[in-house]
């Protein structure tokens, strides 16, 4: 539309010309009468002749008059208009510097530039006091919240807390790993989700109702924590505490969310149907031995019963009392294994646990010990207490035995368990250690230690294993101890080095929930920005995505720990100038999830938010290709930030990404990476959102309609 208004003031003159110059004739003409007969002829005949020197010169005369006119056009109309778009940026973008020269094309719009840019000073300055006074004032709030995220972070049980409709508020670690292990997939648990997609929502609703119910009862919120048992849908067993979340005092007291304590009790029950059983077992058995020892000693009884029957009712007695005893001591070893499994062992890192006993055996010795240096990703689940004090035993009996050995200490991954060795060399002539003196120090009570705990204790509460090994190359005898790994993963894959995955937004506990998707304003609504690299530009032609990005924003918050950065297997070859753009090579795809494996997770990744692109369309297309393969379907509100920008800025002649980053002052990284595209959208999408308001676009409907109205809204792929 702004074009064809240029192409038209342009073209404008001209015609006013043509049209004076001829309504000039033919009045001249009419005012002769009939003398104007022999000027037309003479002028019929002076056209003919020299009629293009005419035409020619009314062409320059249209040229500079239109030339002239496209230049006051650009002065005095274009101009204000950029100058309005950039003004509302620098009073919506704190970061703006000042307005760019090019916008102020007359002497008025400079002056007013000047002034505009003063005042926007003045404001940057405000707003500097306020926020340094803001900060002050909310210094402590945020430690607190940070060391709340960090403690709940760090729990060895996962927590959540939800609003009162189950939206996610915080969440831990913990959390989305029990997510992964109940098979509901780790991508469940975001902030915004509701937990219902975790737990079952009846034992949730049913906890809140006993909760709710002992506070109208006039029971403290702090006494009124429910606990349910649920299961989830592959069987685990789930034990579930829900803590109210009160408004605080002086407010109406209303329930605003929940805290939840979640622990899978499936390995616990199962323990404890072991034991039950055995104990059933066990008194199953007893009854009817006791039953044949009764009946023997009755019938011992008799005056005059035979010696041949008296002997043999004795060795009934015998029998049976030899079984029980076989019985009870295979019981009681079972009894030691359960109890032994039950002993608390946590997480370390391989290196930190030599470190730890290199101080203690050097404390010891008096002497540096030997060591080399573990793997750096070797984690294990161990009580490093009593196994560093097993150590330490082991080592004052070496010492004992023989004098002043260089002690030496190793620590190597064994497939699913760790080797850690205490190995020792001694001095040239000294004989070696009796083997058989060896053998038996595992089994001695550790110094020290109350009770009677042995080294070979320490290493059955791991499970693990204690012998004495023998160097093949020196013939040197060593203690070694099978160890179990972590069998937790030690780090979320999406965390990324050096930055906390963002874990609460506690701003929901206050944010609206309306099911009216296109009424509720875009600052609480949840979006996932995605962008896919693509094998070409023609989705119908065959076509495939090879690699799909996004991230979302909640609260108008760009949550960076929760991305999706998915490369994908075309199952075609990647052309070498695709390559050339996206730096994807075929070897780079091989072995990676297929469309149909990874469009469900980003379909569950997107679920109850508003999809947001660039040039969205093209993107969507090829989503929109795979719904009939895939079964899924892709028709969530969609907002493309090409047609958002020629609505706020439509005075500007380019509206890709990266004129819109500059005009935003967004700075873009990985450019024609998916994520990368994703996470410069998302900013500038996220710096959008102010623009559109002073617009009087608020909601997501009327962004929707504004984008409708377009031109560039009539793009198909």
């Amino acid at each position: 539309m702004r074009r064809r208004g240029l192409v038209a003031a342009v073209l404008a003159p001209g015609v006013a010309l043509a049209l004076w110059v001829v309504l000039g004739a033919v009045v001249f003409l009419l005012a002769l009468g009939p003398r104007s007969a022999a000027l037309r002829a003479t002028w019929r005949v002076a056209l003919q002749s020299h009629g293009m020197l005419l035409v020619l010169w009314w062409l320059i005369a249209a040229a500079l008059a239109g030339w002239l006119v496209r230049q006051l056009y650009g002065r005095l109309v274009r101009g204000p208009e950029r100058l309005l778009a950039a003004t509302r940026i620098l009073a919506a973008q704190e970061d703006a510097a000042s307005l760019p020269e090019a916008v102020m094309t007359t002497r008025a719009t400079r002056a007013l530039g000047s002034e505009i840019e003063r005042l926007v000073a003045e404001r940057r300055e405000l707003r500097v006091e306020m926020a340094r006074l803001v900060d002050e004032a909310s210094r402590s709030v945020a430690e607190q919240r940070d060391q709340l995220a960090a403690l709940m972070d760090e729990l060895d049980h996962a927590v959540a807390v939800c609003n009162r409709d189950g939206r996610m508020l915080l969440y831990n670690a913990r959390m989305r790993k029990l997510a992964g292990r109940l098979a509901v997939g780790a991508d469940r648990v975001a902030l915004g989700r509701s937990i219902h997609a975790v737990l079952d929502p009846a034992a949730i609703g049913h906890a809140l109702e006993t909760v709710e119910g002992r506070i109208a009862r006039g029971v403290p919120a702090s006494a009124s924590v429910a606990q349910v048992v649920t299961t989830s849908a592959n069987g685990h067993l789930l034990r579930v505490s829900l803590a109210p979340v009160q408004q605080a005092e002086g407010e109406r007291g209303e329930l605003r969310g929940y805290v939840l304590l979640v622990d899978d009790v499936t390995e616990d029950q199962q323990r404890q149907a072991r034991r039950d059983g055995a104990l059933l077992r066990m008194t199953e058995r007893s009854r009817a031995a006791i039953a044949n020892l009764q009946a023997a000693l009755e019938m011992l009884d008799y005056p005059d019963l035979s010696p041949e029957d008296r002997e043999r009712f004795l060795s009934v007695l015998g029998d049976e009392v030899a079984q029980m005893r076989e019985r009870l001591l295979a019981d009681d070893a079972e009894a030691a294994h359960e109890l032994a499994a039950r002993w608390p062992l946590h997480d370390m890192l391989g290196s930190d646990l030599m470190a730890a006993a290199v101080r203690r055996l050097q404390a010891t010795a008096g002497a540096p010990i030997t060591t080399s240096p573990p793997d750096a990703e070797l984690w294990l689940r161990i009580d490093s207490f009593g196994l560093i004090g097993a150590l330490d035993h082991l080592a004052r009996r070496i010492l004992h035995l023989r004098h002043d050995p260089v002690l030496w200490l190793r620590l190597n991954r064994a497939g699913r368990h760790a080797h850690l060795d205490l190995d020792w060399v001694v001095r040239e002539g000294i004989p070696p250690v009796d083997p058989r003196a060896l053998s038996t120090m595992p089994d001695e009570p550790i110094d020290g230690v109350p009770g009677t705990v042995s080294v070979r204790d320490v290493i059955d509460r791991h499970g693990g294993e204690i012998w004495v090994g023998r160097n093949p190359d020196t013939g040197r005898s060593f203690f070694r101890m099978l160890l179990p790994l972590a069998a937790v993963e030690t780090a979320l894959a999406e965390a990324k080095p050096g930055s906390r995955p963002e874990f609460y937004d506690f701003d929901l506990f206050t944010a609206g929930h309306g099911e009216a998707v296109d009424s509720r304003p875009l600052v609480e609504l949840s979006f996932t920005v995605f962008d896919c690299e693509t094998t070409g530009l023609d989705p119908a032609g065959g076509d495939e995505i090879i690699q799909i990005g996004a991230v979302r924003i909640l609260n108008t918050r760009i949550l960076e720990g929760e991305v999706i950065d998915q490369l994908v297997d075309p199952r075609r070859l990647i052309p070498e100038a695709g390559t050339a753009i996206h730096g994807i090579r075929q070897d780079m795809v091989q072995g990676q999830p297929t469309i149909a494996e990874a469009l469900p997770v980003f379909h569950r990744f997107a679920e109850g938010s508003v999809l947001v692109g660039h040039n969205v369309a093209f993107d969507l297309r090829f989503l929109q290709m795979k719904e009939r393969a895939t079964g899924l379907r892709f028709d969530h509100p969609v907002l493309d930030t090409l047609l958002l920008s020629s609505v706020l800025h439509p005075a500007e002649e380019s509206h890709s990404l990266e004129a819109i980053a500059a005009r935003l002052g967004v700075r873009i990284g990985g450019r024609h990476t998916a994520l990368g595209d994703a996470l410069a959208t998302a900013e500038v999408f996220r710096r959008m959102i102010p623009l559109l308001a002073r617009q009087g676009i608020v909601t997501l409907g009327q962004a929707r309609a504004a984008s409708d109205q377009s031109q560039f809204a009539r793009l198909r792929y």
